[in-house]
């Protein structure tokens, strides 16, 4: 569906997936399944709330899976800052 979404996880990635990485790969998403590059007004607080949303998902996702074969720095559990 978003071909412009990165694999996010080793060995793909040869590190851990950064807050950025995450939360772009969330905005493509929604972008993609809102057809909006940019929301208006009106729908910003939505639009962000289901990036956030996805991008939490997402890091839970990643936290979780076992890969196996990948480097031992794979599996370290991710510290994020909480979104204002």
């Amino acid at each position: 569906m978003c071909r412009s979404i990165k694999t996010l996880r080793p060995p793909v990635l040869p590190e851990e997936a950064t807050e950025d990485d995450i939360r772009a790969a969330a905005l493509q998403y929604v972008r993609k399944v809102s057809g909006f590059r940019a929301p208006a007004a009106h729908n910003r607080e939505v639009f962000e709330r289901a990036v956030d949303e996805i991008a939490e998902a997402t890091a839970r996702l990643l936290d979780g899976l076992e890969v196996r074969g990948a480097h031992p720095g794979a599996a370290a559990v991710r510290k994020r800052a909480p979104r204002p």
